[in-house]
This record gives C-alpha cells, sequence and structure tokens, in this order.
C-alpha cells in the first residue's frame, strides 16, 4: 500500500508539473497565468528595444560630430539624394506602422482574416521600402558617390562605364561590372525568392494542401511588392534632377546660353564706365564745404555723419590701409569650396550608407519575423488571452520605422 501510494502521489506531482491539461499550450510551462507570460515578454521586448536605442545613438553621434566640422560637405554632398524616394519610403514606412499597429487589435479579437491581410500589408510596405532603396544604391553606386577609399564621382562624367572606371579610377573589371550593374546583383535574391514562392504556390494547389496554398498566396504578392518597388524607384529616379551640386558663382549654362548677350552687356558697361571717367566731376567741393558748414553746429548730427562716411569712402577709394577698430565690407560675400573629393564626400557617404544600411539590415530582420507571424496567424496561433509576439514585433516594426523618421531630414533636408 505504502508503494501504491507513493506512486499515486508521484503521479499526481507529475500531473500538476509536467501534463496539467488546464494548462493552455501557448503558455509557457513556467508561468502560472497568461498575464504573467505576457508581462515578462513585454519587459524582455522593451530591453531589448533600449540596445537599439543605443546601437543607433552611436551612429547618430557620428553623425552630428561630423556635420558640425563639415557643415557644408553635408549640405553640398546631400543634394545627390533624391528627396523625392526618401518621402516615398517615408510614407511607405508610416503606413505599415498602422497596418501592424491595425494587426495587433486584430490578433485581440480573433479576426484571423483581417489579421493575416494586416500583417501581408505590413511585409508589402517592407519589400517596396526595400525596392525603392535598391534604386538609390545603385544609382549612386554608378556615379561613383562611395565611401572614403572609393569615392570617384567626376562632375564631367557623372556615368561612367565599366572600361571608364577601370581606366581612369584604377578599379578590377569584376567591381566596375559590378557598380555599373548593381541593381541587377540587387534584384537577384529576391527574383529567386519570387519563383521559389511561385513555386511553392504551384505545389500546393496541385498536392490541394490548403495550409501551404493559404501561406504562399500572401507571400507571393509580397514578393511582387519589391519589384513594384523598383519600379517606382526608376520612376522617380529618371524624373528627378537632383543630381547637381549648386555653385556660389551662378548658374554656368545660362551664362554660356546667353554668350553673346553677355558680351553686349559688358560692352555697354564699359562704354557706360568711359563715359564716366570722361564725364567733368561735378560740383563735389562746393557740397564738401556746404556740408561742412551744417556739420559745424552740433545739434546737425546727420550732416556731421554724412560727412564722416564720405571721409571715409574717399579714403578706402585712395588705397587707403582702414585703421584698426574700423570695420570695412571688402565686397567678399562667401568664397567657394569644393567638397566633392574622397576626403570629405566619401565621408559623408561613407555615413549614409552605415546608417541607412544598418536600418535595411533591420528591415530585412523585420521581414522574417513577421514572415513567421503570418504563418502562425493563418494557423490560428493567435487568441484574446495569447496575442503578445503580435504585440512585440510589432513594437520593434514601430522602432525601425522611428528611426528612418530621423533619417528622413537629417540626410535628405539639410540643404
Amino acid at each position: 500500500m505504502a508503494t501504491i501510494d507513493s506512486h499515486s502521489s508521484e503521479s499526481e506531482t507529475h500531473d500538476e508539473h509536467g501534463h496539467d491539461h488546464d494548462h493552455p499550450a501557448w503558455l509557457a510551462h513556467h508561468f502560472d497565468t497568461p498575464e504573467q507570460q505576457f508581462d515578462s515578454g513585454k519587459l524582455g521586448i522593451w530591453l531589448f528595444l533600449t540596445t537599439e536605442i543605443l546601437f543607433f545613438s552611436g551612429m547618430f553621434c557620428a553623425y552630428a560630430m561630423f556635420r558640425m566640422l563639415r557643415p557644408e560637405v553635408f549640405e553640398g554632398c546631400s543634394q545627390f539624394l533624391n528627396t523625392k524616394l526618401g518621402a516615398i519610403n517615408t510614407g511607405v514606412l508610416l503606413f505599415s506602422s498602422l497596418t501592424m499597429a491595425w494587426a495587433v487589435r486584430c490578433a485581440q479579437t480573433e479576426e484571423y482574416k483581417k489579421l493575416v491581410v494586416m500583417i501581408a500589408s505590413t511585409l508589402s510596405c517592407a519589400m517596396v521600402f526595400l525596392g525603392v532603396k535598391s534604386i538609390e544604391y545603385s544609382h549612386k553606386w554608378g556615379m561613383g558617390l562611395l565611401p572614403p577609399g572609393s569615392y570617384f564621382y567626376d562632375e564631367a562624367n557623372p556615368h561612367p562605364t565599366a572600361q571608364q572606371i577601370v581606366d581612369q579610377h584604377g578599379f578590377s573589371e569584376s567591381t566596375a561590372y559590378f557598380l555599373t550593374h548593381s541593381l541587377y546583383y540587387l534584384c537577384a535574391p529576391f527574383a529567386l525568392l519570387l519563383i521559389g514562392v511561385f513555386a511553392w504556390l504551384v505545389w500546393a494547389k496541385v498536392t490541394d494542401n490548403k495550409f501551404q496554398y493559404a501561406c504562399a498566396k500572401p507571400l507571393l504578392v509580397v514578393c511582387l511588392s519589391f519589384f513594384g518597388g523598383v519600379g517606382l524607384g526608376m520612376v522617380l529616379e529618371s524624373g528627378g534632377g537632383e543630381h547637381t551640386v549648386a555653385h556660389v558663382d551662378g548658374d554656368h549654362g545660362a551664362a554660356d546660353a546667353g554668350h553673346g548677350h553677355a558680351d553686349h552687356e559688358h560692352a555697354e558697361d564699359a562704354h557706360a564706365a568711359e563715359t564716366h571717367a570722361a564725364a567733368p566731376a561735378l560740383d563735389v567741393e562746393s557740397d564738401d564745404v556746404a556740408m561742412e558748414l551744417l556739420a559745424e553746429s552740433d545739434l546737425n548730427t546727420g550732416a556731421k555723419a554724412m560727412l564722416e562716411a564720405k571721409q571715409a569712402q574717399t579714403a578706402m577709394a585712395s588705397g587707403q590701409v582702414v585703421p584698426p577698430g574700423v570695420e570695412a565690407d571688402m565686397g567678399i560675400a562667401t568664397v567657394e569650396k569644393d567638397v566633392q573629393t574622397k576626403r570629405q564626400a566619401g565621408v559623408f557617404f561613407g555615413i549614409y550608407y552605415c546608417m541607412t544600411g544598418v536600418h535595411a539590415i533591420h528591415i530585412l530582420a523585420g521581414i522574417g519575423v513577421l514572415v513567421w507571424l503570418l504563418i502562425r496567424a493563418i494557423r490560428h496561433d493567435f487568441n484574446r488571452q495569447y496575442f503578445g509576439p503580435v504585440d512585440y514585433v510589432g513594437l520593434y516594426w514601430h522602432l525601425v520605422d522611428l528611426i528612418w523618421i530621423y533619417l528622413f531630414p537629417l540626410l535628405y533636408l539639410i540643404r
């Protein structure tokens, strides 16, 4: 009897800790209630997001330091960034935040069809973002707008061929070919993914596997969204004319176009100068005598100030050195600086690729987690008490969007 009681008590203990039939499958064994599990996961994701903020803060600090040291470089080089593409990507990510928040609500209310649609919409927005960014990267790589050491942009030849890159800039043939055809390399992985998902969809349809067909169908739309972003980026990039650096000395093209008119104006100016030089001097001395008489009165401060200003002007015209403590406008407002150098412009584009590239990697990571959520949503894994994973991924996605909202004005709108 003692043995039986012992086995009985062990069986009851085992049931309590290992095979409790009242314990839901989605509730981890080390949690007592769904609320405890959700709060623990929420704390974990916030700690993770804190480390992400610290990680990006280092790059933002580097940006602030270099921009403080070379503001003219950042202002000049930012003109190569297409503001339209950046604005489109900003709108796409803001809309994806809406769909992600809506997905969390659908998981809470157990609206599974809407949940799948919202997650798929968020994925599609992420793919459109990457498609537009691929156009931006490939266009700049072909122009030579690269980090220091690889920067080779030439204003006289902004779109060199692969052979010109090899001959003039010393790159290898394979590197030059990659730079001039980088869009194909960026699109190749997504094209293979599209073919694989399409084959999966056909196989699921043929074998009548409803679950896999339900997974492959939205993923096919997601893959096509990348190439929609590529097409949108190509249209906007071809129409954008933001790839010239402004000069202080004005528009050379307009001056060249009106060369004959400019010569005529110069001739008129020269004639006017000769006429002015040959014209008899006005009665300046009589004016000076009258001004001196008026300035003798202490009450007439205006005449006294005019006389002093006229004397200073006469002294400067005669070549007299300006005495210390007297400010004089020498006629030079700004000095034109060449910022398109490897050492200066390369630093800007190095920071640009670093910050936007790391952000794109986070987009890719978010896509992977969202695909996992999509499959689980189709499987109806979430309910009113268990929607934590959707909420956690939503917080991560909002952080990724928030970082881009800071990157867009700091990189694209500083001019």
